[in-house]
């Protein structure tokens, strides 16, 4: 169908890390909002985003945006879009969405209208009067922000945090996307050790691996659109030899430490699954044993926020103990993300920069130490 309008949404915060991803693989229209980054690329293309954004959420293709402020207006502005020309008869097109700032604030009602919408327009086009929808699934998805509306078809099914290394995770999973922003805020490379001191599942060494090594993060996982026939035969195999073609299987290292044996266990068997278990040394190590005889390096951690009382003290008194132990090191970086407002005053040192960044719903700070 030729060139496609697409959306890229991520986490708040991160719209700059996806659309320099998106600069950097030669996709034009790169342009970011709050929660998401638009850009244009071909039906090649949407394999080749779904396949290699590290920092996205998901890529969908955007099929209309109009202004409703009444529930007629919403029909006809999504029974407008020629539906036919993506679904099938037999397809299925559950609906989801959001409102956010609109007159028609109740998303059932909208969801309802979006469906009905459609279901006429395929009516009409199909001459049949029930969808069975056994077919292949469409989700198509819309937003409404101040009475704008944004229809979009998903093309990544899962999201795309979902590497498919890691089935289970500790009490305080970081998401995959967030992990590779902050890796890719360290500048991590071959030459540089890496360390990740409170490994947890493995999550932030395994990320850095993958973006050293350019393992595109979507080479273990299939994707919604690799069933879709409007898209170019071929065109996800296609992505994925080309990213084959890009791994870089450089001798390196990346340290991961915990200081709960089972979290060790849990990070190798997900390095395994993620195929870079040869890149991480996994190691159990409480934060105060830290040590190296290693001049200069990058230290990417996210260590335990404290959310209730006792554990917040516990924190406070881990990021004390991280101060002493990590200005000790000589020459290292430290890139440390928390939720906690305080943590310069306990680690006992101000942040050369600072990032305000997402773990989903939780609002944290990146603090960055460059010497």
């Amino acid at each position: 169908m030729g060139e496609y309008e697409l959306v890229a949404p991520c986490l708040f915060g991160l719209e700059s890390y996806v659309a320099d991803e998106l600069r950097r693989l030669g996709f034009e229209g790169v342009a970011a909002q709050d929660g998401r980054v638009n850009f244009r690329a071909d039906g090649a293309g949407v394999a080749r985003a779904n396949l290699n954004l590290r920092c996205a959420e998901r890529v969908e293709i955007k099929l209309a945006q109009f202004q409703a402020l009444s529930f007629d207006e919403l029909f006809e502005g999504v029974r407008a879009i020629p539906w036919e020309n993506y679904i099938g008869v037999k397809d299925a097109f559950p609906v989801a969405g959001h409102s956010l700032r609109s007159k028609l604030s109740s998303v059932p009602s909208c969801q309802k209208i979006v469906k009905k919408a459609i279901v006429e327009r395929l009516r009409e086009k199909y001459g049949v009067s029930w969808f069975e929808e056994t077919g292949v699934p469409y989700q198509v998805n819309f937003l409404l922000m101040k009475d704008e509306v944004t229809v979009l078809l998903d093309t990544s099914g899962e999201g795309l945090h979902k590497r498919g290394y890691r089935p289970k995770a500790n009490l305080a999973p970081l998401r995959e996307t967030l992990a590779a922003a902050m890796v890719k805020t360290t500048r991590a490379r071959s030459s540089v050790q890496f360390w990740d001191p409170f490994a947890g599942s493995g999550t932030i060494a395994i990320e850095a691996a993958m973006a050293i090594a350019d393992i595109a993060p979507g080479l273990r996982r299939r994707f919604s659109a690799e069933r879709f026939p409007f898209l170019p035969e071929g065109a996800f195999a296609r992505a994925r030899e080309e990213a084959l073609s890009r791994v870089r299987p450089d001798k390196f290292r990346v340290a991961a430490t915990d200081i709960d044996p089972a979290m060790k266990a849990l990070g190798e068997e997900n390095a395994r699954r993620a195929g870079v278990s040869q890149y991480i040394k996994f190691g159990t190590l409480p934060v105060e044993k830290l040590h190296t005889a290693t001049e200069g390096g990058v230290i990417c951690c996210n260590p335990p926020y404290g959310e209730r009382l006792l554990e917040r003290q516990e924190a406070e008194a881990l990021y004390r103990v991280m101060g002493r132990v990590f200005q000790a090191l000589p020459g290292w970086k430290y890139y440390i993300i928390t939720s906690h407002e305080e943590f310069e005053k306990f680690f006992g040192r101000r942040a050369d920069k600072k990032r305000k960044l997402y773990n989903g719903m939780i609002k944290c700070d990146l603090y960055q130490y460059f010497k």
